[in-house]
């Protein structure tokens, strides 16, 4: 039998919140087909079968719609953990998500159903405008911490990255009065961050980066994983292949993952998100995909 290997659902694409329904039906499958991201027409074969997967990783900003079906994931011997992105940008920068009070509640219950520890709260990535500066992320952070207290025990940051596919939307953004984007500048921004792993820690949580360049050692914050062989390790008992996930950014400490999504088909529409690069083909493919084929994707079979 081949080894266990993670599944990573998603970085590509939000399923908890969009694709739950495709989600489960593939589990029932035992498989699912994923398209190379650069040549979509070569397309991996992924057992979900529950004895070839050692845990799996939900990237999320709303596991609402996924909730009420735990139970089945259980019953099926799977492990599970989530990244649960939660912010309050403003809705130009973060125009689709369910909203900062329908968002805590959620967590919360998710944490009530499956343990603080299989819960990450992510606040990534910081977006530094005029209107999105260190007193509003100190201000925001601190309020959504204090709601998250004992909900968590782990929170992530980073600083938002600029990639080529987001340059475009970035720019449009900085059009807008407030809010042109400023640079990271360690001497205003390494109080706020520090300020930040000062309150994580007082709310019972360890503050770890996610992917990235920036050394905050000196302040508290070293360099976290999403995908955990350790947080495995301590949650399950199991060991897993802690080799690092050579596709993924160098300052990526994650190990090995297999990823089921596809880009471009999240609808959240997060101005900085490299995976969606059109929001109108991502509202395409939604509206197109069938809950009960391999992919995510209707054109792939």
């Amino acid at each position: 039998m081949p080894r266990p290997k993670i599944i990573s659902a998603s970085r590509r694409t939000d399923i908890p919140a969009y694709y739950s329904e495709w989600f489960f039906a593939r589990l029932r499958a035992g498989f699912c087909a994923v398209p190379n991201p650069i040549n979509p027409k070569q397309v991996s074969r992924v057992s979900l079968r529950p004895e070839e997967v050692l845990a799996i990783l939900f990237w999320t900003r709303n596991p609402r719609p996924m909730l009420h079906r735990l139970g089945e994931l259980d019953q099926l011997g799977y492990r599970y953990y989530f990244h649960f992105t939660l912010m309050n940008n403003p809705k130009v920068i973060d125009p689709g998500g369910p909203g900062l009070s329908a968002s805590l509640k959620t967590f919360r219950a998710l944490a009530d159903r499956v343990g603080k520890e299989r819960v990450i709260w992510r606040y990534d990535p910081l977006v530094f405008t005029g209107v999105t500066d260190a007193d509003f992320h100190l201000n925001t952070f601190a309020g959504i911490a204090g709601a998250l207290e004992g909900a968590t025990s782990h929170c992530m940051v980073s600083i938002m990255d600029s990639y080529r596919k987001t340059r475009a939307r970035l720019r449009e953004l900085s059009t807008i009065e407030g809010m042109a984007l400023q640079e990271y500048l360690p001497a205003v921004h390494e109080p706020l961050l520090q300020k930040m792993c000062e309150i994580a820690g007082e709310k019972g949580m360890v503050m770890t980066t996610c992917a990235e360049t920036i050394e905050l050692s000196h302040l508290g914050i070293h360099s976290g994983k999403c995908v955990d062989d350790q947080l495995i390790k301590g949650l399950w008992g199991v060991e897993c292949r802690g080799r690092k996930d050579s596709s993924q950014r160098p300052a990526c400490r994650c190990v090995e993952s297999r990823d089921i999504g596809v880009y471009n088909t999240c609808l959240t529409g997060c101005l900085y998100c490299y995976a969606t690069v059109n929001f109108g083909k991502a509202m395409k493919n939604y509206r197109e995909h069938d809950v009960s084929g391999p992919c995510l994707l209707s054109t792939i079979h």
